[in-house]
């Protein structure tokens, strides 16, 4: 079934599927003739406002969930409404005191970053996500520090100052000396180059002959740079926050949905390229329902913007997502404030 552009409605239907819209969003439940006629503002019966939702819904805008329930908007109907009836509401003072003052307040980038995921979530009362900015991390200082039963503590200490800790397997006992040479090695000799260009000169010049290092010290280089350099690739770049919102009153009578949703962001790497999907958008996109193939199943809706660094470089992606009735006309502008604000900390 194919839906009608906006265009093609008569302004009687475009006032009422508006209105049916709203009030959906606002109670989740599906809206009857009875509801619209009750306060009077479209001088309609409920037999005049049936028989315009009847037309409604099989122009493909509208649905009945089930026998005199009252209608409630598809996907195609939700995206009629967003790209052409919605009226947006910009952020009140309030909620842009809030961005702007707890994005300030977060002190590093990545600190900045995870306080923007929870905000979105806050305000929204969805879920926040904030796609990170990829950027490869340049080593100041390596370390492997022998934790006994053939494992060993890698530390990675990048030129920022952040320090991570990974747990390298060296396959048996090892001697401490072994461990200071490959630890000196790699900090002393691959300093200020990525985990990538690390890897790639430690295994030229091992491969050349030129590294000086003993069996095992070489075979722990390697240990410890694999390590890293597997990681880096499967590492999340998705902060998602305010997932258990997504279990309000509403999602009480859908639990399989809002279960498949849950599971759909345990699958991050598939959200975050939905979310990157929107990196060269001039504004704020909006994903709805079925419209994308990972959540036709959870009908949820993905609204997102891009956020640029100080020189008006797209870094990354943020973004809400929740079930497809959020309040889009407020959710949207709350979106692209919190992009903007998060840019102009953004080196």
């Amino acid at each position: 079934m194919t839906s009608l552009p906006v265009t093609e409605l008569t302004s009687r239907a475009r006032e009422i599927f508006r209105r049916v819209v709203e009030e959906f969003i606002d109670s989740g439940q599906p809206v009857g003739s009875k509801t619209l006629a009750a306060d009077g503002t479209l001088n309609l019966s409920p037999a005049s406002i049936r028989s315009v939702l009847a037309d409604l819904e099989a122009a493909g805008l509208l649905a009945a969930p089930h026998t005199s329930a009252g209608r409630m908007p598809t996907d195609a109907g939700l995206r009629i409404f967003v790209d052409g009836l919605m009226r947006v509401a910009e952020p009140t003072l309030q909620e842009r005191t809030a961005i702007e003052s707890r994005l300030a307040e977060a002190g590093p980038v990545e600190a900045a970053l995870q306080q923007a995921s929870a905000i979105l979530s806050d305000l929204s009362g969805a879920a926040g996500m904030v796609l990170v900015p990829h950027r490869e991390q340049r080593l100041a200082q390596f370390s492997l520090v022998d934790l006994g039963q053939g494992r060993a503590l890698a530390v990675l200490v990048g030129e920022d100052g952040g320090v991570e800790n990974r747990i390298v397997n060296i396959g048996g006992a090892i001697s401490s000396s072994a461990l200071d040479q490959a630890s000196n090695y790699i900090t002393a000799r691959l300093a200020g180059r990525t985990l990538a260009e690390a890897a790639q000169a430690m295994r030229t010049e091992i491969n050349a002959g030129k590294s000086q290092l003993d069996d095992a010290s070489r075979d722990l280089v390697e240990r410890g740079l694999a390590v890293w350099s597997e990681d880096a690739a499967a590492r999340p770049v998705l902060i998602v926050r305010g997932a258990a919102n997504l279990l309000d009153e509403s999602a009480v009578g859908d639990i399989e949905r809002v279960r498949r949703l849950l599971e759909d962001l345990e699958n991050k790497q598939s959200v975050a390229e939905l979310l990157d999907s929107a990196r060269d958008a001039e504004a704020t996109r909006i994903f709805i329902g079925s419209e994308n193939r990972l959540f036709a199943l959870s009908g949820s809706s993905v609204i997102a913007s891009p956020y640029r660094d100080r020189e008006g470089r797209v870094v990354g992606v943020l973004g809400v997502i929740g079930p497809t009735r959020l309040n889009y006309a407020r959710v949207v502008p709350m979106v692209d404030m919190t992009a903007r604000s998060l840019g102009k900390l953004i080196a």
